[in-house]
């Protein structure tokens, strides 16, 4: 393709123009007085700038600011009427708590801005929405698949009717699309790339960071769709204490507990993050014989700790481990059924165990340049059957990264360079057939930042990876920001992805069924005897914030176009009796529009609108068809409303449109299904109450108008038959569930 050429050409020229840019480096805080009650108090508005120059910024409502650093003075003034300025020399912190003292009595004054749930920066090339701690509140979020209920981007739907497993989509592309990260290191991939999801808890998670389209070149080279990098709370800044209690009526029941200690010398501090789940009682509400939701259990356990330095070194390191337990199928199975024909049943054992260490260091007279280390590993093993199908595999895993940054002449010019590895071991069997592979992959990337005014920004990207098996390959990035106003931002993305595609893991949800499985690779040597999966991204985004009668709000509309050279296609056209995996042959893109608007309609009630359209189609065979099992329409309404005296309510209402089934009409007629699905409603709410910004009530109902999709098995009633299937799974599969719980911290 010749936009991919001129891509490639634009990012190898930029350095010998000087046209680029990497992501700023940041000084953070919060600006506070003492109250009369001698307690700190934030403050909202203080004028925070570089002294000597207009670079500068203002607290917000918790009293949080961030600021980028500059190489013209290293000493920052707090300005705000009625106290003291205050002037601190900033060396190696990047954290900093500030407390003005007044010098005027004045009369009361009240200032209250809340902060908004979900913000996009208007100053970063790469539009990333931030979804805060309070976005996360909004919904039960017991974990990272449930933490998207109130945000229009992700998609989550379920992989089968048996399982109970979610899965996310972006840009009209499945999750594995998506790279997952963990404060930045590779997270979820390979066989945890769909289960996976259920390991991070939603009260370990501080923050997710979504970005469409192409990333940055520093985090890898498998971003296709976009990236969602999670950040975990921090010992240095959570709570002491954080426990939550869940159950709802469908006897799911978890556990929360996080502990946090930080040292007396303020170097050292530490976290231990626990979390339980139980779901012991078995459920048939639509009477097909099979049970609505595994039963099981999970439980996960991290420790991490953090050290910063006085002389600009940081140090953390963690570790973490998973034991998930489900077990599903008919009513009637038991363990002893297991691979008779007594019963259909399905067990899931996984056991996966993670650590990662990070090592930092700022120079203390050239605060702009830095240099880190980043190592993490991981094993995940599991075993599991459905049905007649026997799968078991395993994970071992290895990350390095060593990144360093500095400028060329002033911060208008700045660059990241570095080094990376990445070693994957996998071990799979299915049936017999083993599925053993080994990868390593060293990579060298250099990321260019170019920002000449506040209006323009460009970064540019290029990496260079070995791959054992696929051999040598480039991954370059482009992103440029321009800002038509002081609120208007366009953004324009392009890039290529490239990833390994891990067949069966990725599309677990067919073995819950009597489908023959084909996998037809033919490339000895190559993982299931298939190329990797390579893609371009194109994208452009535009968002315009406003302020309408003193109340804040924000637009955008975005667009994003994916191409694939080389896919491996699941195939479930051909024969409802088989699921053929093959490499594409054709064409395959995706198309994602979305406009979203967010504005606070009157004081304290916060409405989000969204309205989606996808155009996703790939060749199966020799046909172009629309992707299967997924909506090209969406619109998407949330409510938030949140009294002075802390109640809150939040409602979400999500319509999809119809989605294509895949064919059955080779089936008995009592086993088929129509070609198209019907467009559905779904409904969340949630009332919360907190008292004294400690302890907190709430209650929450999920799919209220108790929407469900009919019949979501075929042949429940013949599950060794050959037309037994649970993977077309197009709507909701449970019906109405309430939940409660309680949250309870000590700062």
């Amino acid at each position: 393709m010749k936009q991919k050429g001129l891509i490639l050409f634009l990012l190898l020229a930029i350095p010998f123009l000087g046209l680029t840019q990497s992501p700023a480096e940041l000084v953070k805080g919060i600006v506070a007085e003492i109250n009369e009650d001698g307690e700190k108090s934030p403050l909202v508005g203080v004028n925070i700038f570089w002294e000597g120059t207009t670079i500068g910024t203002a607290s917000n409502g918790n009293g949080e600011f961030e600021i980028e650093i500059i190489t013209e003075t290293n000493k920052l003034v707090f300005s705000y009427v009625g106290y003291e300025n205050e002037i601190v020399q900033v060396n190696n912190e990047r954290f900093l708590e500030i407390t003005l003292n007044s010098s005027v009595e004045l009369d009361e004054v009240s200032v209250v801005k809340r902060q908004k749930t979900t913000t996009i920066s208007l100053l970063d090339a790469i539009k990333v929405e931030n979804m805060g701690e309070n976005e996360l509140l909004k919904a039960a979020c017991c974990n990272l698949s449930e933490s998207f209920e109130t945000n229009p981007s992700i998609d989550v739907s379920f992989t089968d009717a048996v399982t109970g497993t979610r899965q996310i989509q972006m840009l009209g592309l499945a999750g594995p699309n998506v790279q997952l990260s963990q404060e930045n290191m590779p997270g979820l991939r390979g066989l945890a790339s769909i289960y996976g999801l259920t390991f991070i808890p939603g009260t370990w998670i501080e923050g997710i960071q979504l970005n469409k389209g192409t990333g940055t070149v520093i985090n890898g080279y498998e971003s296709i769709a976009g990236q969602i990098n999670v950040e975990l709370r921090k010992p240095e800044e959570a709570d002491r204490l954080y426990l939550n209690l869940f159950a709802n009526t469908e006897s799911r029941l978890e556990a929360n507990l996080n502990l946090v200690h930080r040292f007396k010398d303020e170097k050292w501090s530490t976290a231990i993050l626990l979390h339980g789940k139980d779901n012991s009682k078995k459920f048939d509400h639509n009477n097909d014989g099979f049970v609505d939701m595994p039963t099981g259990h999970t439980v996960t356990a991290l420790n991490r700790w953090k050290y910063i330095g006085d002389e600009g070194l940081s140090f953390q390191a963690g570790v973490k481990v998973t034991s998930l337990k489900n077990e599903g199928g008919q009513m009637n199975f038991r363990p002893g059924d297991a691979f008779t024909t007594n019963a259909w049943g399905m067990k899931i054992d996984i056991e996966r165990l993670e650590g990662w260490a990070k090592i930092g260091h700022v120079f203390n007279d050239q605060p702009w340049k830095t240099f880190g280390f980043q190592f993490s590993g991981s094993t995940h093993e599991q075993d599991s059957y459905f049905g007649l199908n026997d799968y078991d595999a395993k994970q071992n895993s290895f990350y390095a990264n060593f990144i360093y940054q500095s400028i060329i002449g002033n911060s208008n010019h700045q660059f990241r360079t570095g080094l990376s590895f990445q070693y994957d071991k996998f071990d799979e069997q299915l049936n017999g057939s083993n599925f053993d592979r080994k990868e390593s992959v060293p990579g060298a990337y250099f990321e260019y930042s170019f920002l000449p005014t506040e209006s323009f920004s460009l970064v540019a990207g290029l990496r260079a990876d070995h791959h054992n098996l696929f051999g040598t390959f480039l991954t370059p990035r482009l992103h440029i920001r321009y800002a038509m106003a002081e609120l208007a931002v366009l953004r324009l993305s392009a890039g290529r992805g490239q990833r390994t595609a891990s067949v069966i893991s990725e599309n677990s949800g067919i073995l819950a069924s009597s489908r023959q499985i084909l996998i037809q690779g033919n490339r000895d040597g190559k993982p299931y005897g298939f190329n990797p999966e390579v893609a371009w991204n194109l994208g452009m985004n535009f968002t315009q914030k406003f302020l309408l009668d003193y109340r804040e709000g924000s637009f955008s509309v975005d667009f994003y176009r994916t191409d694939f050279d080389q896919q491996v296609v699941m195939d479930l056209d051909q024969n409802p009796q088989q699921a053929i995996f093959h490499e594409l042959d054709g064409k395959s893109f995706s198309n994602s529009f979305q406009a979203q608007l967010d504005y606070e309609v009157v004081k304290r009630l916060d409405v989000r609108l969204a309205y989606r359209w996808y155009n996703v189609k790939t060749t199966y065979g020799d046909e172009l068809l629309k992707k299967p099992l997924l909506a090209s329409h969406r619109a998407f309404m949330n409510f938030a409303y949140q009294s002075r005296n802390y109640w809150k309510l939040d409602y979400t209402f999500n319509w999809q449109g119809k989605k294509r089934i895949p064919f059955t009409s080779s089936n008995p007629v009592q086993y088929q299904m129509n070609d198209y699905s019907p467009d559905f409603v779904l409904m969340n709410a949630q009332v919360s109450k907190t008292w004294n910004e400690r302890f907190e009530i709430y209650v929450g109902m999920e799919n209220i108008a108790d929407y469900k999709q009919k019949n979501p098995i075929i042949a429940s009633d013949d599950p060794f038959g050959p037309y037994f299937d649970s993977s077309l799974v197009w709507g909701p599969i449970f019906g109405r569930k309430t939940y409660f719980g309680i949250r309870y911290k000590i700062r």
